[in-house]
Parts: C-alpha cells; sequence; structure tokens
C-alpha cells in the first residue's frame, strides 16, 4: 500500500506500510481460507459430537456431526463463510477447514468380555487364508512397537548399505528382550 502527499515545488514521496502477519497457535492461513486442527476422540469420530471452537475474532462456532457419519484420521471438514474476508469484499469470506486428529484409546482399555462386545458392534474382521499349519515356508512372527530412535541404530535398520550382512544385525541391531537369532531350515 502506497500514500503520496504532495508538496509545491518538491517531488512526491511515498509512505509504504508493510504488513507482516504472524504465526497464531491455533490458526494457519492459506490464501482466503483458516486451517485448524481439531482432537477427537474415536467414540465422538464413530458416534459424532457437538464442540465449540473459537475463532480468531473470539466468537465460538458451534459444530455438530451426526453419529454414524465416520470422521477418519485426517478427514477435512469445511465451514464456508467462516474463513479470512476477501479483499475489496469484506462481507465475504473464505472457507474455515478443520483437519480432525482422531485419539485412539490405549493398549489394553478394556476386558475381553468388553472388546467382544465392540467387535460384535463393528463390521467383522476381514477373512485370512491360512497356510497349512507347519508349512515349509511359513513363519510366525511377533509385531513390536516402532521406536523411532532405534531405526537405522547400528546399521541393521531401515536405510543400511547394500552390502550389509546378517551378522551385522546379530552383533548391532536392535533386538528386544526375549528375541534371538533364528537360521532358516534348509
Amino acid at each position: 500500500m502506497s500514500v503520496s502527499f504532495p508538496q509545491p515545488d518538491q517531488e512526491p514521496g511515498d509512505v509504504i506500510i508493510v504488513l507482516e502477519q504472524k504465526p497464531h497457535d491455533r490458526f494457519q492461513r492459506q490464501g482466503i481460507n483458516l486451517v485448524t486442527t481439531e482432537t477427537i476422540t474415536l467414540t465422538e469420530a464413530l458416534c459424532g459430537f457437538t464442540k465449540v471452537i473459537k475463532h480468531l475474532d473470539d466468537r465460538q462456532l458451534l459444530i455438530t456431526h451426526p453419529p454414524g457419519e465416520v470422521i477418519k484420521p485426517e478427514d477435512i471438514k469445511g465451514i464456508v463463510g467462516e474463513g479470512m474476508p476477501i479483499y475489496k469484499n469484506p462481507y465475504e469470506k473464505g472457507t474455515l477447514y478443520i483437519k480432525f486428529d482422531v485419539q485412539f484409546p490405549e493398549s489394553y482399555f478394556n476386558n475381553d468380555a468388553k472388546l467382544k462386545e465392540l467387535e460384535a458392534l463393528l463390521s467383522p474382521r476381514p477373512s485370512v487364508d491360512m497356510p497349512p499349519p507347519h508349512s515349509e515356508h511359513v513363519e510366525e512372527v511377533e509385531l513390536r512397537e516402532y521406536i523411532a530412535s532405534e531405526r537405522g541404530a547400528g546399521g541393521g535398520g531401515m536405510g543400511g548399505e547394500a552390502y550389509h550382512s546378517d551378522e551385522d544385525d546379530e552383533m548391532g541391531g536392535h533386538m528386544h528382550e526375549g528375541q534371538s537369532v533364528r537360521c532358516a531350515n534348509q
């Protein structure tokens, strides 16, 4: 934006005003739109919710999501007319987009009987074509919790060299208590 103040017998100068946008802790601007993240529980994601979101101008927006319309992690919903004002048309506004972070319960959050009840309410598990027992090319393995600090430690993780050997895994990999190295049957 430039403003001029002409003076007699002088060349006019300009006043330049620079607006700098500061980051906000909850909202990010993307052109005329605003983006925010809202955390909801798994129960809210499956069964619906009513929440209040405090807007930049201190208004409180009451949002309601109906039961049965599932919100998945990273889903984005929009509220038209709640974004930033449009240049030279302050009565029209962009969209406020809400990205949903769905919080799942901790492991072992309930007993087996309650989990069976929950399983009965949800869609059935997909069937798995099980290989014959004691099949030559089948090995039962155990899933472990991913620990980011151990990824690639000792050269035994992802991103290792092409010449990396199995012996290196035995010496410097990240084996957890109770694990052992087995040779394949030949």
